[in-house]
């Protein structure tokens, strides 16, 4: 009789179509950490025919780094674990579905939906544009409920712009949000790994309302203090997330959450603070799966 062979074997499946180096720093960073605690990681895309001819390829678990719904689903119900869950990952994706799972239980901005438009030829009604000025105010925020990077995030200083922006986004999920004029251009972006936070960055930028680094913002490290650092576990927890990413803003009686990000990008903290994020995460990843 032959020996059985065990082995450690993990995939981490990224975009079916990113070329970003900025973003394939992640799975390479994974992957290297996870051969050090002596687990064989394979990257593969989303769509990659090795992955979609087989039901079975022998892997413990799953870092999944893409953000299609249907896969995530597809993947649990054939029974592999996914860091992070489907449901976890779907719940950040969507910004109006993120604040709805927070709301009452953490301070965010107020935020409003849009309704969806099905007819192109049809205007933006500007009674709920009005209606949406008188209670949010402005400037406010405007925000396609999908997208990542800083993309998709708009400020209507007047009510023409914001008429201007509700109308060319109006075929796209879309909601409007209470500007917080004191942390324009600047927040505090917390790492957590675990439910714990393991690393913290002010990030500042002096041109654009948005602090995010792949828009000129600047970061430096900034330790989450204790009421950064509950606030940022008590998310995690109520989302589901092993990993995860939370913009927290500041606001005058406090921290506000501006989103959170089940696959925070962690490459620009890690240089910025020197913290090892990637051998958290994948030290996490094997106490979770092999202890």
């Amino acid at each position: 009789m032959r020996p059985v062979l065990f082995m450690k074997k993990a995939l981490i499946l990224i975009n079916a179509y990113t070329q970003n180096e900025h973003e394939l720093n992640q799975p390479r960073r994974l992957k290297g950490e996870f051969a050090r605690l002596g687990v064989q990681a394979e990257i593969l895309r989303n769509g990659d025919p090795a992955f979609l001819q087989n039901e079975d390829m022998g892997y413990d678990f799953c870092v999944y780094l893409d953000k299609d719904r249907a896969v995530s689903h597809l993947l649990e119900q054939r029974g592999l674990r996914l860091f992070n869950s489907a449901d976890a990952i779907e719940t950040c994706d969507d910004k109006m579905r993120t604040y709805l799972k927070l709301l009452g239980k953490f301070p965010m901005p107020e935020t409003v939906p849009a309704p969806l438009c099905y007819t192109p030829a049809e205007p933006v009604s500007e009674g709920f544009l009005r209606a949406v000025e008188g209670k949010l105010g402005l400037p406010l925020v405007v925000k396609e409920n999908y997208g990542s990077l800083g993309g998709g995030v708009h400020l209507a200083k007047t009510h023409e712009e914001l008429k201007a922006l509700a109308e060319n986004l109006k075929l796209k999920p879309i909601c409007f949000q209470r500007f917080i004029a004191e942390s324009a251009g600047r927040d505090l972006r917390v790492i957590l790994v675990g439910g714990r936070a393991v690393a913290a960055m002010k990030r500042t930028n002096a041109v654009d309302f948005r602090s995010n680094l792949e828009l000129g913002g600047r970061g430096e490290a900034c330790p989450a203090d204790d009421a950064a650092a509950r606030l940022c576990a008590g998310i995690a927890a109520e989302i589901g997330l092993d990993y995860c990413g939370v913009d927290l803003l500041f606001g005058e009686e406090g921290y506000l959450v501006c989103e959170v990000n089940s696959n925070a990008f962690f490459g620009g903290i890690e240089k910025v603070t020197g913290v090892n994020v990637a051998r958290a995460y994948a030290e996490h990843i094997c106490r979770v799966m092999y202890r």
